[in-house]
């Protein structure tokens, strides 16, 4: 009983003491430019095993639930802000960046890793991983910010879709990277991504069927937080259950609220305030999980995969902005604001890992680093781009 008690009321005092860290970010991202998902980062990296290891030893084990709830809230937020009228406007544009960065990701990373010497299949996965994008930072800098205007409702639409194209990138990468390993064309593999996002697709309308019309019959002023929490776990409940993308099932099942119900601006309303503690647990358990002293050995490869997703991001809008007639800014800015990185592509690192154990050893610890890199940097280059484009409140 005083085992149980003991490990109760550890838990209860670290969520405690690190939901109430996100006041002081909160004030600290009002006092400096840094955003409040790379504070959270770097305290978290502070309050973990590779600094004051203040944390509780078990603070590991939260991870797992507290991601994918973070993620099912943030996909079904993000699903809310891709409308009939959004996607008449940029539809192209967002269409267009998001196929050209995706591309110009894979080729640049898994070319410029093979001219390093690196394992022709450990450069083909990290391609393949460097594709996905991080929504909830993303998104959170936006609403810290109050940015709004066309390149804010272009980004936002971009990462809606863009961890989409990157798993059927990946999916396709993988099982290249099976064949070149001798094991055939594994065609299993690519009907199980491609039932992975097609099933996503089915599960998100199934539910959001019933839920537009649930929401559409609550009355005036009567709170939503029960049906749209729930109905999202639900979601992501199933999701994981039947082997398909989480994220992209409460996208979708976003999309077909905010576009099919009546009232449909009520259950996001209710998720958004109770996002933020979720986001809070979130990145700074992410910047804990960072051990420095474990990485000397493959500096370079984690180096080289930093420096050259960089780089495609930066320069890979360009070609699908120009064809699709997007704005001066898009193409500037709009690589540089994509940057983050995250959930997803540790879920694709983990995925290659169990495909090709041999490499483990190097595919997990260049993907956990680049995360953090890219989580504690990313988020600033998207406040930059926001900025720079004009969407920023003066």
């Amino acid at each position: 009983m005083n085992h149980f008690g003991t490990d109760v009321s550890t838990i209860l005092v670290g969520i405690g003491s690190l939901l109430l860290l996100g006041l002081a970010t909160d004030f600290l991202g009002r006092k400096t430019a840094l955003p409040r998902v790379t504070l959270l980062f770097l305290f978290g990296f502070l309050l973990g095993p590779g600094a004051f290891d203040l944390l509780p030893k078990n603070a590991s084990d939260w991870m797992p639930l507290i991601t994918d709830i973070s993620l099912l809230l943030v996909g079904f937020l993000l699903g809310g802000k891709i409308t009939r009228a959004n996607t008449i406007e940029n539809g192209a544009v967002v269409l267009g960046v998001s196929i050209s960065v995706v591309l110009t990701t894979v080729l640049v990373v898994t070319g410029g890793l093979l001219l390093m010497g690196i394992p022709v299949i450990v450069a083909l996965l990290l391609g393949g991983i460097a594709t996905a994008t991080d929504p909830a930072a993303t998104m959170d800098v936006v609403k810290e910010n109050k940015a709004a205007g066309k390149f804010t409702d272009t980004l936002q639409g971009i990462v809606g879709i863009d961890d989409a194209w990157g798993l059927i990138v990946f999916s396709i990468v993988l099982a290249i990277a099976k064949t070149l390993s001798g094991e055939g064309a594994s065609l299993h593999i690519v009907a199980y991504s491609l039932w992975e996002l097609g099933g996503a697709a089915i599960l998100g309308t199934a539910l959001g069927i019933p839920m537009s019309y649930a929401v559409g019959r609550v009355k005036p002023g009567q709170p939503t937080l029960l049906e749209a929490l729930g109905m999202v776990l639900l979601c992501g409940g199933i999701a994981q259950y039947i082997g398909v993308s989480f994220l992209l099932s409460a996208m979708v099942l976003g999309v077909v609220v905010t576009n099919f119900a009546k009232h449909h601006e009520r259950p996001f309303h209710e998720l958004e305030d109770i996002e933020w503690p979720f986001m809070v647990l979130f990145f700074t358990l992410t910047g804990a999980s960072l051990e420095l002293s474990t990485l000397s050995a493959i500096a370079l490869p984690i180096i080289a995969y930093i420096s050259l997703r960089s780089l495609a991001r930066l320069v890979g809008c360009w070609p699908g902005a120009v064809l699709a007639g997007g704005s001066d800014s898009v193409k500037k800015w709009m690589g540089g604001a994509l940057l983050p990185q995250a959930g997803v592509a540790m879920g694709m690192a983990l995925i290659a890992s169990a495909q090709f154990p041999q490499y483990a050893d190097t595919i997990i610890p260049v993907v956990v680093v680049a995360t953090m890199f890219f989580e504690l940097v990313g988020p600033i280059f998207t406040k930059y781009g926001l900025g720079k484009a004009g969407d920023l409140p003066l």
